[in-house]
């Protein structure tokens, strides 16, 4: 009849297990809709607690300002516009099983034009990447150069490293830079734009640069000899001869 056989042949009747047709025990919520979805994992991520991609609401490539936004330091040093000078290229080779393999040092000179400066080498197989390398190591060698005017040695002074000899001097307003090679490169970066030098020994670049900043390393203004002896500017500068209205001028143009 059409009442009968509701259901396909060989389907559990309603209210059984479809095995024998036993009666259906208390079925936990758990076997009918399977084990639960673990918060936080699979296809609910961040949905109770953030998940992998949601670490403290930042994701991997914002953990406290983003992955490539490092305290804001670029190339310009943290906002400071620096001044690099390339000062040598050297090319090595090595000769193995094959062939050659060639290398390149670079020396470099980096500075403010502010009284600051320093320099650095890098080795590397291409030439950028020692350059970079180079860049990296003179920004953590830079040193403080007092200067006279902003634009002079105060003092005249040698300096010696290994072969090199150099002798730096101060020279009045409009003299320039007189200086070749590697040391042109520092006084050019270091912001002096009167000075006389001579180098005497060695034409080795790397010498040349320690023996230049050797020298620079003795230069003192009249403000820090004043506060180490403990007398006034004034007094210092009266030895130099001059009025004294010269020497009060002097003395109110030292900055540092």
């Amino acid at each position: 009849m059409a009442d009968e056989k509701t259901t396909p042949e060989g389907a559990a009747q309603p209210g059984t297990t479809g095995e024998g047709n036993q009666p259906v025990a208390a079925i936990a919520p758990e076997a009918k809709t399977g084990a639960p979805e673990r918060p936080g994992r699979g296809g609910n991520r961040g949905g109770g607690g953030g998940g992998r991609d949601n670490r403290g609401g930042g994701g991997r490539d914002n953990r406290g300002g983003g992955r490539n936004n490092r305290g804001g330091r670029g190339n310009n040093d943290g906002g400071e516009e620096l001044i690099e000078k390339l000062v040598h290229i050297n090319r090595v080779s090595k000769t193995v099983k094959g062939g050659k393999r060639f290398g390149f040092a670079a020396l470099v000179v980096v500075g403010d034009g502010k009284g600051r400066a320093g320099f650095g080498k890098g080795k590397a197989r291409e030439v950028p990447e020692a350059i970079t390398k180079a860049t990296a190591a003179a920004k953590k060698s830079m040193v403080r150069v007092p200067l006279r005017d902003g634009r002079t040695l105060h003092h005249d002074g040698t300096g010696q490293f290994g072969a090199g000899n150099v002798t730096v001097r101060s020279a009045p307003a409009g003299t320039g830079i007189i200086a070749g090679g590697p040391m042109r490169a520092v006084f050019e970066s270091l912001g002096v734009s009167d000075v006389v030098t001579k180098s005497n020994g060695t034409a080795n670049p790397y010498n040349m640069i320690r023996a230049t900043f050797a020298a620079l390393a003795d230069q003192s203004s009249p403000k820090s000899v004043s506060q180490r002896r403990g007398k006034k500017i004034t007094d210092l500068l009266a030895r130099a001869g001059g009025s004294s209205a010269e020497v009060a001028a002097d003395a109110a143009a030292v900055t540092e």
